[in-house]
């Protein structure tokens, strides 16, 4: 099986409907993905913005502060078991709908937040919980819409995570950006409830959790801002700057690796170096010490990431053979990361006020656990191979 394509020659039988790849209906569904990225991981990018502000606004520490982001984060991959059965299930509409509800409503009310509990229920929880319930569903349904360019579609999607956080700079105030931000993710809402459509056949029967794919060890084993401020001696703005760097570089990240995986070597092969490199990144910022150094190490570090965050969905789909099952797979895995991303930037904090603030603890740990994600993928695509024989 081309770790690309999930369907086999021999499945066309049973899946005729997705014999037909590419044309304008799949190609909208892409700019459906590109705008559900947009409104969601693109202002989850942009939180080093929030940061400062919700630390300066309520005196609170960086690690406290975090559980926001990371809040958000969490039911991104976490409420991804249940919309995925919903899309299954055929409801992949009506997540939509609620779930563009839940980012709109919980824009607007962070912007008129006074406290800390009320920035945790709207951006934290409200948007999260839109956030989990769209994205997802919207990647599998991609899926199912492409035989071939699976990872060009995909990653194209994932390019609107890099426009939406470029387009975030507080010029007007916290509280007009973000409501100028309510109104930009309400029009591309309005977009995506037009043109979103799927082509799955409902799969009304079904458990909420697909427990046999725990049979298979390839699906196991893959299951399994202020930087720059305080030690590199730049200024607020020169962190914004970055911010702008590390989205913009992620655009060619994503699209280049993404046509390296689909035209040569297949995702997994390209993941596994991407995720290499990106951990070496991590390693070596540790010796970052001049502003200019900071713009370059922002640049690299950014273009790897974002090939690392495009490549991801591909790997999943191409073990999931049967596509009826795509929305509950891919969505069962989301829902193991968000453990991951709920205690990642706390536990940066922690070890950063362990190092009296000194950052290099939470370097080494990002890389090292970027090296045993490594590790892990390659054992996948070793098991992967073993069920091809």
């Amino acid at each position: 099986m081309d770790i690309v394509n999930p369907v086999l020659p021999g499945q066309y039988g049973r899946h005729r409907r997705f014999r037909q790849h590419g044309g304008l209906q799949a190609w909208l569904q892409v700019l459906t993905g590109h705008l559900v990225a947009f409104n969601s991981w693109g202002y989850l990018i942009s939180f080093g913005i929030f940061q400062p502000y919700y630390e300066d606004q309520f005196s609170l520490p960086p690690s406290t502060v975090s559980w926001i982001g990371s809040l958000e984060v969490c039911l991104i991959f976490f409420i991804g078991t249940f919309s995925g059965r919903a899309f299954d299930a055929g409801y992949y509409r009506t997540a939509l709908a609620v779930g563009l509800f839940l980012q709109i409503l919980g824009i607007f009310m962070t912007s008129i937040a006074s406290a800390y509990w009320q920035v945790l229920l709207a951006q934290g929880i409200c948007q999260g919980l839109g956030n989990g319930i769209i994205f997802a569903p919207t990647i599998a349904n991609m899926t199912t819409y492409f035989t071939r360019k699976k990872t060009i579609a995909i990653s194209a999607a994932a390019g609107g995570a890099a426009t939406g956080g470029i387009q975030l700079l507080p010029k007007i105030g916290f509280r007009w950006t973000v409501r100028v931000m309510g109104l930009v993710v309400t029009v591309a809402s309005m977009i995506i409830m037009i043109i979103a459509k799927t082509r799955m056949k409902a799969r009304k029967a079904g458990p909420l959790v697909e427990w046999a794919a725990f049979k298979e060890p390839a699906y196991v084993l893959f299951a399994a801002r202020q930087y720059s401020t305080d030690k590199l001696g730049g200024s607020a703005s020169d962190s914004f700057l970055m911010l702008i760097a590390i989205n913009a570089v992620g655009v060619p990240g994503r699209m280049i690796s993404a046509f390296l995986a689909d035209r040569y070597f297949g995702a997994i092969n390209v993941f596994i170096p991407t995720i290499f490199s990106a951990a070496l990144c991590l390693y070596m910022w540790s010796q970052v010490d001049t502003l200019t150094g900071g713009f370059v190490w922002v640049s690299v570090f950014g273009y790897f990431c974002a090939a690392v965050q495009s490549l991801f969905p591909s790997c999943c789909a191409s073990l999931t053979p049967d596509l009826s099952k795509a929305g509950t797979r891919i969505d069962m895995i989301f829902t193991i990361i968000s453990f991951a991303a709920l205690t990642g930037s706390p536990l940066a904090g922690k070890l950063m006020q362990a190092m009296g603030g000194s950052y290099l603890a939470a370097q080494r740990w990002g890389g090292s656990s970027m090296i045993l994600g490594m590790c892990l993928l390659y054992a996948a695509k070793r098991a992967e191979a073993r069920q091809k024989i």
